[in-house]
């Protein structure tokens, strides 16, 4: 005998919606057509591009006005009386059928869990992880022991003299050894930049993000910064594609999806694309400045600050209502060695699938503009743009380097600093602005695909010169202050 499937008590007028809303379906679907409208009704993308498939459209129209009907008598997202709903309704499950014999202990792990989630006993676990996972491990440990050793004793000290040497010596033709050799090729410049630079770094930030999910710190992170997010526009649940954006934005900008409010997801991909380091940048950034703490704290201050303008004037012009906040809290737990090791795996193959292709394919186009001098004449226009802000000429190709990949700029900052053309006062600048600078290819790419391309252009014209705005005011108030 099979059991009875639980009803689930949604509101009437909830109910009634849905089926009214079904009642105007006539297409086939794999799923029932009640499930469908209520998966209209909470805004799920991926369902309404196929119900305006199968239903074509104009009774797609008729179904999408019926949606924003039922959903203007809610005060609340959808979403959220859904969950509800089921929550209670497991909850009365559960009642029913669990007896319980005796309560568990609390355990260490219980309270530090619940500490994390308060106030003020949260900040300083929070200052903790940021200190020494992200500094001390990625920064210092990452990008700088190990990136030393990959990028200058193996790359820059034997490999790339040895592949110099030999396409000269076995292709005779100058325009194909610049392909793959000297400066700008896919070897030493692609290859290099990527293996020894970027894959250390985030590497490292891999192994951390993945020790960080499976404790189950981020969800008690996200309630704890709710109250602050809520400034900016959104809810707490937005810390995970923010978080996610200091591994890649293009990834981060992917999971904003998981955003209630289309007014959430514009405003997450904005902040995502402006203010939001991916790990290269970040490790990179923090190895370079961590002999300069004044300088550090300069850069994470002025950053913070714009990131924190930005989302509060974006969420005074937006329209939309605020985003309520919901989320199932997991318990604290000692990370599982074989679930991080597979996380981070996962992850870095990931880095050589999908990441390491866009390096090479940089690496040609950067070869093509050399040869159609389009590269150089790109260079010459941001290398007087950059003079403006107070860096050198020579810091306008890691601009232009920054938007084939983040990465390919935060390299290209590294090497600046490596050949001592910048002082301190001009790395802050550079670093500034190079973290709010455009978005690189690949995002924008996805920022096309997920918000349209009148946003995604908005975005991009809206950053582009505000980057270098701010890095011209960071510049003077630098100078004023004498601070670096």
């Amino acid at each position: 005998m099979s059991a009875q499937r639980p009803k689930i008590d949604y509101p009437l007028w909830l109910q009634q919606g849905a089926v009214k809303i079904t009642g105007l379906m006539r297409g086939h679907y794999a799923l029932s057509r009640y499930s469908i409208a209520m998966l209209l009704l909470q805004g799920d993308q991926d369902i309404a591009v196929l119900v305006r498939k199968k239903e074509g459209r104009d009774r797609w129209g008729l179904i999408d006005a019926t949606v924003e009907e039922v959903r203007s008598l809610s005060p609340k997202p959808i979403s959220y009386v859904v969950a509800v709903s089921r929550q209670k309704t497991g909850s009365k499950l559960i009642q029913d059928v669990v007896i319980k014999e005796r309560l568990r202990r609390e355990t260490w792990l219980d309270v530090l869990g619940e500490l994390t989630m308060r106030l003020p006993m949260g900040i300083p676990v929070l200052f903790l992880v940021l200190y020494f996972a992200l500094y001390r491990f990625v920064g210092v440990f990452g990008a700088g022991t190990v990136v030393d050793y990959i990028e200058g004793t193996i790359f820059q000290g034997y490999l790339n003299p040895w592949v110099n040497a030999l396409v000269r010596e076995y292709i005779p033709w100058p325009i194909i050894q610049d392909l793959l050799a000297h400066e700008y090729g896919i070897i030493t410049l692609g290859l290099r930049y990527a293996i020894a630079i970027i894959l250390p770094i985030v590497g490292c930030f891999f192994l951390v993000f993945s020790l960080i999910e499976d404790s189950g710190y981020l969800p008690r992170l996200a309630l704890l910064v709710d109250r602050l997010c809520k400034v900016i526009g959104l809810s707490g649940r937005a810390v995970i594609p923010l978080t996610l954006g200091l591994g890649c934005s293009s990834m981060a900008t992917l999971v904003t999806r998981t955003l209630e409010t289309k007014r959430e997801r514009v405003i997450a991909t904005l902040l995502l694309a402006l203010a939001v380091p991916c790990s290269a940048q970040l490790g990179v950034i923090l190895s370079l400045l961590s002999r300069k703490p004044l300088a550090l704290v300069i850069w994470i201050t002025f950053v913070l600050l714009i990131f924190l303008m930005v989302g509060y004037l974006a969420a005074q012009v937006l329209p939309g209502q605020s985003p309520t906040f919901y989320m199932e809290v997991p318990p604290l737990r000692i990370p599982q060695l074989g679930n991080v090791l597979t996380k981070t795996l996962t992850r870095v193959q990931w880095y050589f699938f999908e990441i390491m292709p866009m390096f090479v394919l940089s690496s040609v186009l950067i070869w093509l503009g050399k040869i159609t001098g389009l590269f150089d004449y790109a260079v010459s226009g941001l290398g007087r743009l950059v003079t403006f802000i107070g860096l050198p000429y020579e810091a306008g190709a890691m601009f232009l380097f920054g938007f084939f990949r983040r990465d390919y700029g935060a390299a290209g900052l590294y090497d600046l600093v490596a050949q001592e053309l910048l002082t301190t006062r001009q790395l802050v600048v550079a670093a500034a602005t190079l973290t709010l600078f455009v978005p690189c290819i690949a995002q924008f790419s996805i920022m096309m695909k997920e918000r349209g391309p009148v946003t995604a252009l908005a975005m991009a014209g809206f950053i582009f010169p505000f980057a270098f705005g701010a890095g011209f005011f960071l510049n003077i108030i630098l100078i004023a202050l004498g601070l670096v």
